[in-house]
């Protein structure tokens, strides 16, 4: 990998980590129709590091929201009253929604890893995001905000991410559709999907960190991660704004539509070549 690739990618990592249309799609996507040979475990721990730095980007985007919640989550539990403030029983159902992601992280790794070095699966599964993604505007009535999430739709949302970690299934994608499914509006099921994926990047990030130090030349793989991870913090924090914004308005049927048409395009490029 140079630092070109390292570059791009994390533009687009930036760009479609919470675009509804699957970052992890186009991180294997782009290299393919650019025909890059990259190794395949650095381009993985590369795909999860630079993902911290989206992280980073949507904890600073959400600050105030996180100080919020974690402050009546603490409160709640130290004054024996967990549940009664809706911040507190929202950081409950954060917690919640994380759980299910976690243990299918923990137990479909090899799988994961694999679907990751197959084009024809990612086009399938973008087909699949497109088909949620459109279930969900269909279903959803957008009547109930962000202080009225359950434990019922944090449980619900969580088993929807399960599936995103498979590449071609967007996170922000799946989330944001069973938080439709549960009539939540738009603008709350894009924050809750922001708020989730907090605890699951954190793990991810730490986990490939563990492995990138198993590598030797390790500071050479740093120069070449880190300006990836730099764009893809800075593009990562300018598409939450937007994204906020586009949401107040429009819906995800356009989003639906480019992950239809992107499919498409690698299954056209996998048979030609």
């Amino acid at each position: 990998m140079t630092i070109f690739q390292s570059i791009l990618l994390g533009i687009v990592q930036g760009l479609t980590e919470f675009l509804p249309i699957s970052s992890s799609a186009h991180l294997v996507i782009v290299p393919y129709l650019l025909n890059w040979e990259l190794d395949p475990q650095l381009a993985f721990i590369f795909n999860v590091l630079v993902q911290v730095a989206t992280l980073l980007a949507v904890i600073i985007f959400l600050k105030q929201d996180i100080f919020r919640v974690g402050r009546h989550f603490f409160l709640g539990i130290v004054n024996k009253q967990p549940f009664t403030d809706p911040d507190a029983r929202l950081g409950w159902c954060i917690l919640i929604a994380t759980i299910p992601a976690g243990l299918a992280g923990l137990f479909l790794k090899d799988l994961v890893e694999k679907a990751f070095q197959s084009s024809s699966f990612v086009a399938i599964a973008l087909f699949f995001n497109a088909a949620i993604l459109t279930a969900s505007e269909i279903v959803g009535k957008r009547t109930r905000s962000l202080d009225q999430v359950s434990f019922r739709d944090g449980l619900w949302i969580g088993i929807s991410q399960v599936i995103s970690i498979f590449p071609g299934i967007s996170r922000s994608g799946s989330t944001m559709a069973g938080g439709l499914s549960r009539n939540l509006d738009r603008t709350s099921a894009a924050k809750f999907s922001f708020l989730i994926s907090i605890p699951i990047m954190l793990a991810a990030g730490l986990y490939a960190s563990l492995e990138l130090l198993k590598l030797q030349d390790v500071g050479d793989y740093l120069l070449i991660i880190l300006p990836g991870f730099i764009s893809a913090g800075i593009v990562g924090y300018l598409t939450i704004r937007w994204l906020i914004q586009f949401l107040v308005k429009r819906s995800f049927y356009g989003f639906a539509i480019y992950s239809l048409a992107m499919g498409v395009l690698v299954l056209l490029v996998t048979w030609i070549r």
